[in-house]
């Protein structure tokens, strides 16, 4: 009689483990939801000057700097298609502030080629994004050789010698070489197939439970 109390007490608690894994993925559903409208409401704005903006995500900006090209960062990455190639990063001063652009993406022949260097100093339209943490599973930066895998902040500072905005500026335009990414507020979201998932997990149980105990009593 004992065991039975006790497997009970487990079933139960694993159910409850279940539901409680439920409500959190629909908790973070609505938290997502919220995120994705606030992004896509940002991205329909018209820029504004960057020296008057209160930063966020997602923002777009509009301002003018100075480009550093001798300290370009060629980061690997795919493009929309699949295929091989870099972003090309550049640090800029904004008003005497150090920033990051991402000038867009180019492929791996074109790196380190005079033709990638063009950019309108004097009206950059781009969106700030808040630069992310490094996957820990991609491969180390080959500061040497200007060929990089992630914009390790340690790693950025070593080469450049200076520190930037925790916002990188994805730049706006119609440039083709390099093509700037198209920024959007297109973001994983599963977290209804989780819930869906949690909630399935929970009654099933409770349905096997309910019928063995009905069976054994």
């Amino acid at each position: 009689m004992k065991n039975k109390f006790l497997f009970s007490v487990f079933v139960y608690f694993i159910i409850l483990v279940l539901l409680s894994l439920g409500f959190w993925q629909l908790y973070r559903l609505n938290w997502k939801l919220d995120l994705i409208f606030e992004i896509k409401n940002s991205l329909k704005n018209d820029p504004i000057e960057l020296s008057k903006a209160k930063k966020k995500n997602y923002l777009r900006v509009k301002t003018s700097g100075t480009v550093d090209f001798e300290k370009q960062i060629y980061l690997y990455n795919l493009n929309e298609s699949g295929s091989p190639g870099f972003e090309v990063i550049n640090p800029i001063v904004i008003n005497n502030e150090n920033y990051l652009i991402n000038r867009g993406w180019i492929s791996l022949n074109k790196k380190d080629q005079s033709n990638i260097n063009l950019i309108d100093e004097n009206n950059i339209i781009g969106t700030l994004k808040l630069q992310t943490k490094a996957n820990i599973f991609k491969p180390e930066n080959d500061i040497k050789k200007n060929y990089w895998f992630t914009l390790d902040r340690d790693d950025v500072f070593s080469y450049t010698g200076k520190k930037f905005s925790k916002y990188i500026i994805y730049l706006n335009g119609d440039y083709k070489i390099p093509k700037p990414k198209v920024i959007t507020a297109n973001i994983s979201n599963n977290h209804k197939k989780y819930a869906i998932t949690w909630f399935s997990m929970a009654i099933s149980i409770l349905l096997i439970y309910l019928y063995f105990r009905k069976k054994n009593y």
